[in-house]
């Protein structure tokens, strides 16, 4: 099978009115398969004191993957955690069973504390609650936290619900934490609809855009 060369130098990115990024490669350069898809900007949601930012449309079978990017999150109370879950019914319950994984790399403003570990208390083992994704995010008026959502083929009713995501924010005792999510919804229903909420207070402000991979 040929291989096509992709010159990284020269991809192209669509005008901003089209709301949709595309990637064009050449062929010269790298040596890999086709390179060729877009990243369509579906809805974007922006919190004031909100309890919840809730994607209930939109999620179906016009995309294999779903990417839900987000900036400046700030909760109202100090040390909330950042967390979201899944539903099959349109946003009526979301409570769909997940099993997953986390990790985290940090690194305090003092230069006195470094870690990378294991973070057992983020983890799910087919447990329906919410799933952390940023631990005890700070308040300070400059606090936030920024990453992204991976959703992968959630209409499909044969295979589970795969996920994954980062995110960078800065915690309530100042340190910068990155922290790395995988995981999957363990149902062969269609996931239809997506909830981002704290765990305490509300999401006092941030912005949180829903995009389509083709």
């Amino acid at each position: 099978m040929a291989l096509s060369k992709v010159n990284f130098n020269s991809m192209n990115v669509t005008p901003a009115a089209s709301k949709a990024i595309k990637f064009n490669s050449s062929n010269n350069g790298l040596e890999t398969g086709d390179i060729d898809g877009s990243l369509v900007l579906l809805s974007t949601q922006t919190a004031s004191s909100s309890s919840t930012i809730t994607f209930d449309s939109g999620i179906d079978s016009t995309y294999k993957e779903y990417i839900f990017m987000f900036r400046d999150i700030h909760p109202s109370g100090d040390g909330a955690h950042f967390s979201f879950n899944f539903s099959v019914d349109g946003g009526s319950n979301y409570n769909v069973t997940k099993t997953s994984t986390m990790f985290y790399a940090r690194h305090d403003e003092a230069d006195s504390a470094t870690a990378l570990n294991y973070n057992t208390s983020g983890d799910i083992a087919q447990g329906t609650g919410i799933q952390t994704f940023a631990r005890s995010l700070g308040n300070d008026n400059d606090a936030s936290a920024g990453g992204f959502l991976h959703l992968f083929e959630p209409s499909s009713t044969t295979f589970v619900k795969h996920y994954k995501g980062t995110v960078n924010y800065l915690e309530a005792n100042d340190y910068t934490y990155n922290t790395f999510l995988a995981g999957y919804g363990n149902t062969t229903s269609a996931i239809d609809a997506v909830q981002f909420k704290c765990d305490s207070g509300n999401i006092d402000a941030g912005t949180i855009a829903l995009y389509g991979i083709n």
